[in-house]
């Protein structure tokens, strides 16, 4: 899954190949937590995968000489990937047992992993399943507040649960790079509060053409390449 933002010239999200190709592949996991009988709401595992990203690149562990540093330089060199796979019961508890962070939403829950390479997941990891993540909303969402960022989704695209919540993960992660420092601090202040919903389809071109970060697509899985997937609006942005 590599994605682009528009202003770069040579971003890990471009579908055109560059040199981020020539380095070594990263992952960044991501599993969300699905019991047969208590599923999460999709919004709200779309939210919280966002959420993850975002505390996962802000963990002192994952800066300076932090002990995933490394790892996340490595992933940050080369294109940008999460893949997101589900897990319940014994899969979890094995999936909680290797190193990562725990991040809970009203329902969802998602652990999220310092990167790994493409061909070198854990194996507990590895066996998860990608399929299978489809979630439904019980209720449609209401309305997100303007005061907070809003990961605006393409109402034209049909995704799966996991696919949206990898790429909602990638436009936090736009923002997130975008932010002064000043503003960085304000949202890690706050619990990274964000929403995720789907843009109005009369107001779509409005939003990707202006000068947000704009997610596109490869096209690996799913959709087509150089769909727009997601427009961060993060207030501070605007």
């Amino acid at each position: 899954m590599s994605h682009e933002v528009t202003s770069s010239a040579d971003s890990p999200f471009r579908s055109e190949p560059s040199e981020r190709d020539q380095a070594p592949q990263f992952v960044l996991p991501l599993v969300v937590r699905i019991e047969k009988a208590a599923p999460p709401a999709r919004t709200d595992a779309l939210e919280t995968a966002a959420r993850a990203v975002l505390v996962m690149l802000s963990d002192e562990r994952a800066l300076g000489d932090g002990e995933w540093a490394e790892a996340v330089r490595d992933w940050q060199d080369a294109r940008i990937r999460k893949v997101v796979r589900r897990a319940r019961g014994a899969e979890w508890r094995r999936a909680e047992a290797l190193p990562g962070i725990t991040v809970s939403g009203k329902n969802a829950e998602v652990r999220v992993f310092p990167p790994v390479p493409l061909d070198g997941w854990p194996k507990d990891l590895a066996r998860l399943q990608v399929s299978g993540t489809d979630l439904d909303d019980p209720e449609p969402p209401v309305a997100a507040d303007p005061a907070l960022p809003v990961l605006w989704l393409n109402p034209g695209l049909g995704m799966s649960a996991g696919k949206a919540m990898a790429q909602a993960g990638h436009a936090a992660q736009l923002a997130w790079w975008e932010l002064p420092d000043e503003e960085r601090a304000a949202w890690r202040d706050s619990g990274f509060a964000l929403a995720v919903r789907t843009a109005d389809p009369a107001r779509w071109d409005e939003l990707t053409s202006s000068g947000l970060p704009l997610v596109r697509d490869a096209g690996f899985t799913e959709i087509a390449p150089g769909s727009c997937t997601v427009v961060a609006d993060h207030p501070a942005l605007r």
